[in-house]
């Protein structure tokens, strides 16, 4: 019997803890095909660097995967950098076990040179981890890995291979961990659920696309519903938070999952993020009635300018359009918004606060300053 270790290296905490949901995803869906691994979860937000040790020494995995969540908070203002204590981490694992380190997450998908070159993982797997990670362990247990895997990250001599991705995961599965669960609703007073994968989207700005790809993949909706009811009945989690990077695409599917919840009953509520682009009071009625109570709008400008600039599929009469049928809906709103970014002038910030004007009834998070992504059409741009 193989042991899998997965490891959570997050430790950020502000407004509140996330729990590891890409862990959860990779975790029921190496479960299900690898019967003779025994998988177990280590989460840095609920035990410190000495329950790590003691972790290791009691469970004594074959493999350690650690997965890396975010590279800084974002903040141009305090610009708090979590590397160190990735490199921290990995060298915990390679003092304590001679298990092979497997690294991923998001933070490492968008630098996986740099992150494998810093951290000297044995391997890495950069984007959507699940079959990519599969077919690693499989051939590890063969004896020779396979070189040709999907998105693996490794050293050949002195050069640092970064395998390009071209299939992805059409039906990811999810299940929970019984273990943390109920840290995190006691915590956050919320749980996070994923209901697809994937962004049509080009914000210049964005790294979605770098770590999930542009083609939509949606889950099994019965599932969904399944997992909710099931987080009700078993820990009481009545309130929910879908991370998709934006809930109203594939509206079929949308439409789908919001009957199948009305239908089942379900006395949970939720939210998610939103873009007002094509975002009707019809769908926004038949969000409320399946639990909607909340949406959080990636919309960064109130200045038809700027949204071009930042490559926005939207303009300002669409979002204050979308905002008056959120109130009609009743449904709680804001909008988040990203100022001083590319192609912003005083005349274009000025702009946004006076239209900010014409939507009521909401709440505006600016940020200030737009974080450069390699990869990204803004990385494009400033070299």
């Amino acid at each position: 019997m193989k042991k899998f270790l997965f490891v959570s290296a997050n430790r950020y905490a502000n407004p509140y803890p996330v729990y590891p949901l890409g862990i959860s995803y990779l975790k029921a869906f190496l479960q299900e095909r690898l019967p003779d691994y025994t998988f177990s979860t280590f989460d840095f937000n609920t035990g410190p660097e000495e329950s790590f040790r003691a972790r290791l020494e009691e469970f004594r995995p074959d493999y350690i995967g650690l997965s890396l969540r975010n590279v800084d908070d974002v903040n141009f203002y305090s610009r708090e950098s979590f590397i160190s204590g990735y490199r921290g981490i990995a060298e915990i694992v390679r003092s304590c076990t001679n298990a092979p380190l497997i690294v991923g997450g998001s933070a490492f998908s968008i630098f996986p040179r740099e992150m494998f070159e810093l951290l000297n993982p044995d391997w890495a797997i950069h984007g959507e981890g699940e079959e990519s990670l599969l077919n690693l362990l499989q051939s590890l247990d063969r004896g020779s890995p396979d070189l040709t895997t999907e998105g693996l990250v490794y050293r050949r001599g002195e050069e640092i291979v970064v395998n390009g991705r071209t299939n992805f995961l059409k039906r990811p599965d999810l299940e929970f961990d019984t273990g943390i669960i109920d840290f995190y609703w006691d915590k956050a007073g919320m749980v996070n659920i994923q209901t697809k994968r994937g962004c049509p989207y080009r914000c210049i700005y964005c790294t979605y696309p770098l770590i999930e790809g542009h083609q939509v993949r949606t889950l099994d909706p019965g599932r969904i519903v399944f997992t909710l009811k099931h987080l009700h009945e078993r820990h009481g989690i009545d309130y929910v938070f879908f991370t998709d990077s934006v809930f109203n695409i594939s509206n079929t599917f949308n439409a789908e999952l919001a009957e199948m919840m009305i239908d089942a009953r379900l006395p949970v509520k939720w939210g998610a993020y939103f873009s007002p682009h094509k975002l009707t009071l019809d769908q926004l009625t038949l969000y409320a009635r399946a639990g909607l109570t909340h949406i959080e709008f990636g919309t960064e400008s109130m200045s038809d300018t700027t949204l071009a600039h930042y490559g926005k599929h939207f303009r300002v009469d669409e979002v204050v359009r979308v905002s008056d049928d959120c109130n009609r809906a009743g449904i709680y709103f804001c909008h988040f918004m990203i100022i001083g970014g590319y192609g912003e002038t005083e005349a274009t910030v000025n702009e946004s606060f006076e239209n900010s004007k014409r939507i009521a009834n909401t709440v505006f998070f600016p940020f200030v300053g737009m974080r450069i992504y390699p990869g990204t059409v803004l990385h494009e741009v400033a070299l």
